[in-house]
């Protein structure tokens, strides 16, 4: 198998003139992925995105996967795409209230060296919003605006041993970091169905951000089309898991 010609010139966005060890150790292996990812997958009729939209998904998925090797690869890829350093670490910022720090100080390390090594000036401007004594209002009041009204007050809900997590919630996951600017509401909660998905084990919290995802706009077709264009890094499993809640959630929204 050759590697087609659609395959070779994204390729060759992605990375220039920078060689794959895997292009000479395997070959083969190397021409028919590239052939799958790199031109069957993005010209899929109907599930096309656009570049910046399918390397933000790709970076999210593969730092729910844990994937760091691949992420380096795609990181390169994703600003050449005109992905910014800013979103790429609001992306890893995010990373850690769905992840923990231990699966995502990997990724903060490999953006640093990768940003260094391409001359940016560390660390990037400022993208806070909030301080520490405003952080738990304008948190709710996200919460609030993705997921409903309904959530007003729900910080200060729970058995008293443990409603102080609904509290952290409320503060740090949107108080702290999805207020902050850098990426909007809707692409905050794409990363996340992303983040949740690749991860597997997340089904609950999953089909609620589903939910949330379409609140915003993110309508099922969309979110089939961002499932669509990370099989090549995610694999089957968990792309037919995620599919399969997101036709569930769609079901539900229509009623």
């Amino acid at each position: 198998m050759t590697m087609s010609e659609k395959a070779k010139q994204y390729y060759e966005k992605m990375f220039e003139n920078e060689e794959n060890d895997l292009a000479k150790t395997d070959s083969e292996f190397f021409d028919y992925f590239t052939n799958f990812a790199f031109d069957e997958v993005v010209n899929e009729e109907g599930q096309q995105l656009d570049d910046r939209t399918r390397f933000i998904a790709i970076l999210a998925v593969l730092i729910g996967s844990s994937s760091i090797d691949e992420f380096r690869l795609m990181m390169k890829a994703a600003l050449r795409f005109n992905v910014t350093p800013v979103e790429i670490k609001e992306i890893i910022y995010q990373a850690v209230d769905y992840l923990g720090m231990g699966r995502t100080y990997p990724f903060l390390k490999a953006s640093n060296e990768i940003l260094e090594e391409m001359g940016y000036t560390l660390p990037l401007p400022s993208q806070s919003t909030t301080t520490v004594n405003n952080r738990y209002e304008k948190g709710e009041q996200c919460q609030i605006d993705i997921f409903g009204e309904h959530m007003r007050g729900n910080g200060q809900r729970g058995p008293k041993e443990s409603k102080h997590i609904n509290k952290w919630l409320v503060e740090n996951c949107f108080g702290d970091v999805y207020t902050r600017n850098g990426l909007d509401y809707a692409t905050r909660e794409m990363i996340t169905f992303c983040f949740l998905y690749a991860q597997g084990g997340c089904e609950v919290q999953l089909a609620g951000h589903t939910q949330a995802n379409f609140g915003l706009g993110n309508d099922k077709e969309f979110l089939i089309k961002v499932i669509s264009n990370c099989v090549p890094f995610m694999g089957y499993p968990r792309t037919l898991n995620a599919l399969r809640i997101v036709n569930e959630q769609a079901e539900q929204w229509n009623k």
